[in-house]
């Protein structure tokens, strides 16, 4: 693992996989996920499948850039979103989600690449989102797994789901890990792999943790509100994967991605819920790998 840091100031870590001479493949985690929620044997798969793989932290959680002197705005931001203030919502938190696809964007330019396959993850699925719409000249592909566009009316949290999100934070290690129980709500109900979960979350609090930066990652995608319309715009490749378990972000979300996006795939896959399950990545991969092959580093 290494370090970046963008014309912004912002420090990103950052871990590739395979050869720099094959097609760039960025992986954009979820909501205060360190990239080592991308398991290592996933990425040399993909690494296998010819491809150059970086994963990196995201502002604000792992061992990226923090902004500890930010207040936690979160709940003030729902309250503005909820009352169609999103403006007010955008002011009052701490960066946007076009903050974040910058980061991204920042790392590639270090990186010397000018162009990548982007796969980004629930809220990683959101900045990928965001930055093909902003930066659709630097997206050879886009993958949006297991997220949705913003809108309201569509892959809606069920009640249990919402309630573990919005549970209190364990403030230990052992609370951390055994928190990772609860996550059980939103995985792959035949693979579940609560041990893969537990020794994740574990490395995770190992390497940083800080629930205030979850926070305001949250309130960034809150305040990003709907991107239908410019996604109906996008002429970027997309292929939207989603797992019919999944009820943080129910299919839906993914439905409508792909039905917004011009020419977009929808791969609806069975056994995964708001993961990815090991016994699944052969299917993953696959289908990550056919959707790159196309395009080549320029």
């Amino acid at each position: 693992m290494t370090q970046t840091r963008t014309p912004g100031g912002v420090t990103i870590e950052y871990e590739t996989f395979g050869s720099t001479s094959d097609s760039p493949l960025l992986l954009v985690s979820g909501l205060g996920a360190q990239l080592v929620a991308w398991p290592r044997p996933f990425c040399e798969r993909l690494a296998d499948e010819g491809r150059f793989v970086i994963a990196f932290d995201n502002r604000d959680c792992g061992l990226s850039s923090k902004w500890d002197g930010a207040p936690d705005t979160l709940p003030a931001v729902i309250a503005a979103a909820m009352s169609g203030d999103l403006s007010q919502a955008r002011d009052l938190a701490a960066y946007s989600l076009g903050d974040m696809a910058g980061d991204a964007l920042a790392l590639l330019d270090a990186l010397g690449i000018g162009q990548a396959h982007v796969l980004g993850a629930s809220l990683g699925g959101a900045i990928a989102q965001r930055l093909a719409i902003e930066h659709p000249e630097r997206v050879l592909s886009l993958i949006s797994m297991m997220s949705s566009t913003g809108e309201a009316d569509f892959g809606q949290s069920t009640p249990e789901a919402l309630q573990v999100l919005f549970g209190p934070a364990a403030r230990d290690r052992d609370g951390h890990m055994a928190a990772a129980e609860k996550t059980l709500i939103w995985r792959s109900r035949r693979y579940p792999d609560l041990e893969g979960a537990t020794k994740v979350a574990a490395e995770s609090f190992d390497r940083c943790f800080c629930p205030q930066g979850t926070n305001r990652q949250l309130a960034a995608m809150i305040a990003d509100g709907s991107r239908a319309e410019a996604l109906s715009a996008l002429s970027v490749p997309t292929l939207v994967i989603h797992g019919l378990d999944d009820t943080l972000i129910t299919p839906s979300g993914g439905e409508r991605t792909a039905e917004l996006v011009p020419g977009a795939t929808l791969m609806l896959v069975q056994d995964m819920g708001h993961d990815r399950p090991e016994p699944l990545w052969p299917l993953l991969c696959a289908a990550i790998a056919a959707h790159t092959a196309s395009t080549a580093r320029p």
